[in-house]
């Protein structure tokens, strides 16, 4: 993989939790809640919601479908990690961030858009 430090945030799941927690959709679109605000329940996002905006996802609550996302890239891999790390390889490669959230019994990374990662702030500057 060629993933530079700029390019991977690495979140406790506490962080990634409050990540979520300040996130809402409207129209299919995520952006940051303004504090003071309030929004509607049917506005907040969890992890399902979130994966619908991902470029690709590894999760132990949501299906990320490696092999359908290696075969879309038009890869090869003879194990599940290999295939995750060509999938990293790919977006990283397309100025993507990685989220990595760390401390779980199964892996939870994240790829997202570049755009959308630094309208949600997680900025690659404080990647690390």
């Amino acid at each position: 993989m060629n993933a530079s430090a700029s390019s991977v945030l690495t979140l406790t799941p506490d962080e990634w939790d409050a990540f979520l927690a300040r996130l809402y959709e409207r129209d299919e679109r995520l952006d940051v809640r303004t504090p003071g605000e309030t929004y509607p329940p049917e506005e907040g996002v969890d992890a399902y919601v979130l994966s619908a905006h991902a470029e690709a996802l590894r999760s132990a609550e949501v299906d990320g479908d490696v092999w359908g996302t290696l075969e879309d890239i038009e890869e090869t891999a003879g194990n599940e990690e290999d295939a995750w790390a060509k999938i990293v390889a790919f977006y990283l490669d397309r100025g993507c961030v990685l989220v990595r959230v760390t401390g779980s019994e199964e892996p939870e990374e994240w790829l997202l858009e570049e755009g959308l990662a630094r309208r949600l702030g997680l900025h690659r500057s404080a990647a690390g």
